[in-house]
């Protein structure tokens, strides 16, 4: 070849070339620019739903299958894997490169709606959400009890009131999540001798703890001096409030049912004791 002819002929020409070429890639390497979390639009769409209390075997016929049915007539489809876990399940849509991410999300956006009346009303919406690389965390901060006096709930409240909004408040930071965490819970324990006399069901007690123990707006109270505003407190803030504002349990609570302030558990368990 004509380059290994002029080579032969002049070392030196050849030698000072391929010097240049070691010279212009060094200069290069030095100035060569490294995102560590570069802007890659995957087309991966997460769908998860929460059914509490639902076992994995009705996860996966009541929720994971339809939810299946509903986004696999989409075009585009690479890969569609499912996870039923207990109260919880997960579809992970994965479409071709050569799909719009966005444009994915929404079609499964309003195939996910037009199935939605078909499952019960115990199960939540359904949360769809893209995935992003981009929005993963970088930076992981434990916090422990250690010697502080605070208690596990104190500790948490804390987290999320104080350090959570200061940590959101500093420049650059994008979000802030908290996971795990010990939150306060108020147990019910319920009698059933005493609940059979009385003919309540435990569906009753709990639809009027869900149906009363909420803030009421009343409306407005005007006069020529003043505006108030009234409204009927009913959420249990402590664990001294009168029960007589629930009509129900007003006549049950000395005698089928008992209340104790805990902290909540990872796992909550339920049952009734003879």
């Amino acid at each position: 070849m004509w380059f290994t002819k002029v080579s032969l002929k002049n070392p030196v020409f050849a030698t000072m070339v391929m010097l240049a070429f070691v010279v212009l890639g060094l200069f290069s390497y030095q100035r060569l620019k490294i995102d560590q979390f570069p802007n890659i639009d995957l087309p991966v769409v997460v769908i998860s739903t929460e059914y509490p209390g639902a076992s994995p075997e009705i996860i996966e016929s009541e929720v994971t299958k339809k939810v299946e049915e509903a986004v696999n007539s989409i075009a585009g489809i690479n890969a569609l894997t499912s996870r039923s876990y207990e109260g919880m399940s997960v579809v992970v849509v994965e479409f071709e490169l050569n799909i719009d991410g966005r444009k994915g999300a929404d079609d499964v956006r309003e195939k996910v709606a037009l199935m939605r009346p078909t499952l019960r009303d115990e199960v939540k919406d359904p949360r769809i959400l893209r995935f992003d690389p981009a929005s993963r965390a970088i930076w992981s901060l434990a916090i422990l009890p250690g010697t502080s006096s605070l208690s596990a709930v104190e500790l948490t409240n804390w987290t999320d009131q104080v350090l959570k909004k200061r940590l959101q408040n500093v420049s650059g930071v994008g979000a802030v999540n908290m996971v795990g965490g010990t939150l306060r819970e108020i147990n019910i324990y319920l009698n059933p001798q005493a609940m059979e006399s009385l003919g309540v069901s435990a569906e009753q007690i709990a639809n009027a703890v869900t149906s009363e123990a909420k803030d009421m707006p009343v409306g407005s109270l005007r006069s020529l001096q003043q505006d108030r505003v009234i409204q009927v407190e009913g959420v249990w803030r402590t664990l001294n409030l009168p029960v007589a504002c629930l009509s129900l349990l007003m006549t049950v609570q000395s005698k089928a049912c008992s209340f104790a302030q805990h902290a909540a558990n990872h796992r909550i368990w339920r049952w009734f004791t003879p």
